[in-house]
């Protein structure tokens, strides 16, 4: 029975956290972030890391794409594909460097650099869609950029990953071709899937004379979405997403969204939060604090310039350019799931695994403060 008090405190502290936060002019996600980091092994220890927090916590940030999805104005997507290939390049090329820079600069081999340099390219924008929809921006320009970025960085980074791992000695082939394929299926079934199946098992489901037929219906397709990403080599994030974007064109939208948003915002989102901050270990980060210090450094504004450059580019002004930039800093959980990659693969030494996922952790904790500064 100890999950249930790690619900009752998780619950209770990210309320209060949240409320905390906002009385002192930041984003409610930072209060809920910083507790996670409070609660577990790095503070208190009064919650740790199970299998039951990491599936309710998959099960929130799914939910919380899924949402941003149902939300997300697709015209507006459309309009800013350009900018967010721009800013996704551009994000990836500068933080690439800079991470092969520091690795090589700390005696890395030059695998090791290069796949430093994968993991500052990661992209989360969760952390990002939550604080953009706090302020009502997540249709903005500089909003739908953010989240078209966010796809083209997914498939990108998974590409260098693959091909990284093919050199680590594990013995895997891999076949570029094959990865390139089963992205661009993804993206050709989910929008197929989304013009004609959807609308269409919406319409089936939604009669159901059971309770809820409607938010189910919704749940199954985000879900499928979801694994469909996955299997395809992409986020699951993405997946969801798309799902989100395919109901908004439904007469179905504001029904699912209205009675979505209480069940992921009471549970299964705050524990997505917080299990952020469970990452959190200061075990044998004293002898690494220079490179700490340093690859958080190279990780914030790598990003921040390069997703600048992409924005200016393609016709930003310099304030809404650096929103992007910032809204791209997060590393969030697509970066811990890459580093525990590299660390199964030998591409990232153990010794240097607990800096990496705090450094991760930091910039997923800088991105909503920042982000309130820059649109204030």
């Amino acid at each position: 029975m100890e999950f249930i008090l790690y619900l009752v405190l998780i619950l209770l502290f990210t309320k209060l956290a949240g409320d905390l936060a906002v009385r002192l002019g930041q984003p409610a996600v930072l209060g809920k972030l910083i507790v996670g980091v409070l609660l577990g092994p790095a503070v208190l220890g009064w919650v740790h890391n199970s299998d039951f927090i990491h599936d309710m916590s998959e099960i929130g940030v799914l939910l919380l794409m899924f949402i941003a999805g149902l939300e997300t104005d697709l015209e507006q997507l459309k309009k800013n594909w350009k900018a967010a290939f721009a800013v996704a390049v551009g994000g990836i090329v500068l933080p690439f460097a800079g991470g092969y820079a520091v690795g090589e600069l700390f005696g890395f081999t030059n695998l090791e650099s290069l796949f430093l340099g994968v993991i500052l390219s990661a992209t989360s924008v969760s952390i990002s869609v939550q604080v953009l929809k706090d302020m009502n921006r997540l249709n903005t320009p500089e909003g739908s950029t953010i989240l078209g970025a966010a796809v083209v960085d997914d498939i990108i980074v998974v590409l260098l990953l693959a091909v990284l791992m093919s050199f680590s000695g594990s013995g895997e082939e891999v076949s570029l071709g094959l990865l390139v394929g089963k992205k661009m299926l993804f993206l050709v079934i989910a929008i197929l899937a989304g013009i004609f199946a959807v609308p269409r098992i919406m319409k089936w489901l939604a009669p159901l004379r059971v309770t809820e037929a409607v938010i189910t219906a919704a749940l199954v397709i985000c879900f499928a979405y979801a694994y469909f990403a996955e299997a395809m080599g992409m986020a699951g994030i993405i997946g969801a997403f798309a799902a989100g974007l395919a109901i908004a064109q439904t007469s179905f939208k504001t029904t699912v969204e209205v009675k979505l948003e209480p069940i992921a915002y009471s549970l299964f989102v705050p524990i997505f939060f917080v299990s952020i901050g469970l990452n959190v270990t200061f075990e044998g980060l004293g002898g690494q604090l220079g490179f700490a210090v340093i690859l958080t450094l190279v990780a914030v504004l790598a990003k921040w310039g390069g997703a600048w450059i992409g924005a200016r580019l393609t016709g930003f002004g310099s304030r809404s350019a650096s929103a992007i930039g910032i809204g791209m800093i997060s590393r969030g959980e697509v970066a811990l799931i890459i580093a525990a990659s590299g660390l199964a693969e030998n591409l990232l030494a153990p010794a240097y695994f607990t800096s990496v996922i705090l450094v991760v952790i930091v910039t997923t904790l800088l991105t909503p403060p920042l982000l309130k500064v820059v649109f204030r």
